[in-house]
């Protein structure tokens, strides 16, 4: 059933509305790791090596980081209750071999939340990297292209990414608040806001499971115990317009997508964040909008940018109606909320940088 569908038409309040200038030159936002907090993570990951353990088998009690554990929590509650959004540095990434940085990652992730997967493949670690193919693929995905990302949200409740290497130039991210951008929408164009509420179409990129609709009716924005929780790909908006049974965009739905993307990148509400080999950002996917731009990478493969991809569940995640996420996955916390239901297969993304793969988790080979 339909949840009745209430709209906040009031300007959102609390911390989790904020503008990037008032940012810009605080570290309120930034958590710098003491070398004690990084020889407590290089501990846990001797303890997962010491057990063998599989990483998709790791647990947070498997990597035990006690003088970390109060800093974690405060993350999650800043993730959840306050801006949104957290940028670690610096996890000395260089000491480590890719796979021995993904289990510190997949670690921290776990104290967090619960990974949930990224594809239809079922991967549950993803690597950002450009792999040659085009945005115009309708199966392309927005990490595995070096083109630049417009302001969007990923389909999870947080989303993580470890830089293990920088490209040679570009890649900036950039984060937004989105309640700042519902306000100013609320405040320019009062007459478009009821319509984030409305259900739209977004494309699934061919990761459907057989049988099921090559695109999700889901809604924009929901107002639902007391936060508002916004979701946004235009890119995926558009795209969804090439199945015949998605209702043609309005010209109002074209306004709304301009005057978003007009305020995400505009200077009195974006933050710019260096994001530099080494920093861990997290940040909420239903209250902040991200982007990243262009970038140029070297020519050597060992060289190239290579970031660390997490989708996680938040443990105490927010009170989602049963639609927000459409008839795909369920609204309770855990597995489930949010993810891309695989098609047969759990695993970490394959990477020739982590060599045998097998010992990363994979309850199936990945087919070839």
């Amino acid at each position: 059933m339909t949840s009745v569908i209430e709209v906040l038409r009031r300007p959102c309040t609390g911390p989790a509305v904020w503008r990037g200038p008032d940012l810009a030159d605080s570290e309120e936002w930034v958590l710098r790791l003491s070398p004690a907090q990084i020889g407590e993570l290089e501990a846990a990951l001797r303890t997962v090596r010491e057990r063998s353990l599989p990483l998709l088998k790791v647990d947070a009690g498997d990597f035990p980081v006690p003088a970390l554990a109060g800093e974690l929590e405060r993350i999650a509650d800043v993730l959840e209750n306050g801006r949104g959004f957290v940028l670690v540095k610096r996890i000395p990434v260089e000491r480590y071999s890719p796979a021995a940085a993904s289990t510190i990652f997949w670690g921290l992730g776990r104290h967090l939340g619960i990974p949930v997967s990224q594809n239809a493949a079922g991967h549950m670690l993803g690597h950002a990297r450009d792999t040659g193919r085009s945005m115009a693929d309708p199966a392309t995905r927005g990490y595995q292209t070096r083109a630049g990302l417009p302001f969007h949200t990923d389909g999870s409740d947080v989303l993580g990414l470890l830089c293990l290497r920088a490209a040679r130039s570009g890649a900036r991210i950039t984060v937004v608040s989105s309640a700042a951008v519902y306000n100013d929408v609320l405040a320019r164009r009062p007459d478009l806001v009821e319509r984030l509420y409305r259900t739209h179409f977004l494309d699934r990129r061919e990761e459907q499971v057989p049988g099921e609709q090559p695109y999700s009716a889901v809604p924009l924005a929901c107002w639902y115990g007391g936060k508002l929780s916004l979701r946004y790909n235009r890119c995926y908006l558009e795209s969804a317009q090439r199945f015949p049974a998605v209702p043609a965009l309005e010209p109002a739905d074209v306004e709304l997508f301009d005057l978003i993307d007009e305020l995400a990148d505009s200077p009195e509400l974006r933050l710019d964040v260096d994001f530099e080999v080494g920093d861990l950002l997290l940040l909420n996917n239903h209250t902040v909008l991200h982007s990243r731009t262009e970038y140029e990478d070297f020519a050597e493969p060992e060289r190239q940018r290579h970031v660390l991809r997490l989708w996680l569940a938040l443990r105490q995640g927010r009170d989602l109606p049963p639609d927000f996420w459409g008839t795909l996955h369920r609204s309770g916390g855990g597995p489930g909320r949010g993810g891309i239901t695989p098609r047969d297969v759990i695993a970490t993304q394959k990477s020739a940088d982590l060599g045998d793969t097998r010992r990363h988790g994979h309850r199936h080979p990945p087919k070839s």
